[in-house]
């Protein structure tokens, strides 16, 4: 690959780098669809993840394939778009270039759209116990844990190991918590509910764990209230003003209060990609890059920050969101400011987000919206929420294979992904083997 960095001249066209396939940087690719540009992706992974639905996969409801596309199929008509799948490990803005896999790619001009990970306020040492869920191999591993738990408990000898196994802790009481929560209560006492002879899956205890004094902080009072009622009558156990403080193998603990559990889930924060720190930006405590009114760079008006990575403010002073609206309007607005400068014109005026309201599903027939003032709840509120999510999937194959799983499921209550694709690691399998009682031979029998 070339590695001038001279900035363009004599008609050759704006080499423009979009690191990550997220909503915000195939928003911003796509607005510079037919513009005077040579444009390069970059990501780690070779597909884009719908992710408000990766739980929905966590929990069996959907398969990867009905999510994820990959990136070369969305722009194979895209002729100024080459993909590379690429690890990035730094950027030299000095000298404009990006080093992905040992290899040098120079730009012109830079967007920042690496999103953000999970965020264990200080303690990662619990990440292997309670695993986040931003990627297809988290849905998949929390998968497997949840599937395998049950498999488990249909072989366990004791009581006390049953329940162990059948306790599922959620930890973060914001949308992302919610839906697991509902969607594993679902799992446990409807999908499940007739397969097995030693257990019943309906016995499961499923706890959500939330720091704050509510659920869903985000949404009215009326709306969280409204929330954790649906959960509780689902049979969800709901704990609110409760801090993690312990997590292990074995389970979680609220202080003194210790919960043995076989799977914990990670709802509660996440934490910008570290590629703010490549090019020496100003960021907040969560990693954040701080991005002025047209989502450059500080200093850096060559290179620009969109969707979980940035933190910036709307025309009112209230911070934009990391959500898949606001990412995709961001990455749409900085496509056009690049398309306007390769072509010459005048650059847009500074970005403006519009906020499309906040939706949270609790189960199969419940969900809360709250936007532009009015809000939903119960089945009304679970249609809305339904269609909004196909209306933002990408092709129109997922949009008809999402509809009917969710119309099958509804119908039937049947979940069509419960797929156990791999043996548990070695640390886990040795937790296991522990709490196995001395070698003899057991006799399976009803009960």
């Amino acid at each position: 690959m070339s590695t001038d960095t001279s900035p363009p001249g004599g008609g050759r066209p704006l080499r423009v780098v979009i690191l990550g396939a997220g909503f915000g940087g195939l928003e911003a690719a796509r607005a510079l669809s037919g513009a005077p540009v040579e444009l390069t992706i970059i990501d780690r992974q070779n597909h884009h993840l719908f992710q408000p639905l990766l739980y929905q996969v966590a929990t069996a409801a959907l398969s990867p394939g009905d999510i994820a596309w990959p990136v070369r199929s969305v722009f194979r008509q895209q002729e100024n778009v080459t993909v590379l799948m690429a690890e990035v490990s730094g950027v030299d803005p000095v000298a404009r270039r990006v080093r992905a896999d040992g290899v040098l790619i120079p730009y012109d001009i830079l967007v920042l759209a690496t999103g953000a990970t999970h965020s264990y306020f200080g303690r990662d040492d619990w990440a292997p116990f309670a695993p986040g869920i931003k990627t297809i191999e988290d849905a998949t591993e929390i998968r497997r844990r949840l599937l395998t738990a049950f498999e488990r408990a249909e072989m366990a000898l004791e009581e006390a190991e049953r329940q162990r196994l059948l306790t599922f802790v959620v930890i973060g009481g914001g949308p992302t918590g919610v839906e697991l929560a509902g969607a594993m209560a679902e799992l446990a006492r409807q999908a499940l509910k007739r397969e097995f002879r030693r257990v019943d899956p309906r016995r499961a205890r499923i706890v959500l764990v939330e720091a704050g004094p509510r659920l869903l902080a985000s949404f009215p009072e009326e709306l969280s209230a409204y929330a954790q009622r649906s959960l509780e009558d689902m049979g969800v156990e709901v704990r609110t003003g409760a801090r993690v403080t312990g997590c292990d193998a074995g389970g979680v603990s609220l202080g003194e209060e210790r919960i043995d559990a076989s799977t914990t889930v990670w709802a509660a924060g996440v934490v910008a990609s570290p590629a703010g720190a490549w090019i020496g930006a100003e960021r907040d405590r969560a990693g954040r890059v701080a991005a002025g009114t047209d989502l450059s760079v500080p200093g850096h008006p060559e290179i620009f920050a969109v969707g979980d990575l940035v933190t910036a403010r709307d025309g009112q002073g209230k911070p934009i969101p990391g959500n898949a609206p606001a990412a995709k309007q961001m990455g749409r607005y900085v496509g056009g400011v690049i398309a306007a400068r390769a072509k010459g014109q005048p650059v847009p005026p500074p970005f403006s987000y519009r906020h499309h309201g906040d939706l949270a599903t609790i189960g199969r027939r419940s969900a809360v919206v709250a936007m532009d003032g009015f809000r939903l709840k119960g089945l009304l509120g679970w249609w809305f929420w339904g269609i909004a999510h196909v209306y933002y999937l990408i092709s129109f194959r997922s949009r008809v294979v999402v509809s009917f799983e969710w119309f099958w499921s509804y119908i039937t209550f049947q979940r069509g992904a419960r797929l156990i694709t791999r043996r548990p690691p070695a640390p886990e399998a040795a937790a296991v083997k522990e709490r196995a009682e001395p070698p003899r031979q057991p006799e399976l029998t009803g009960g």
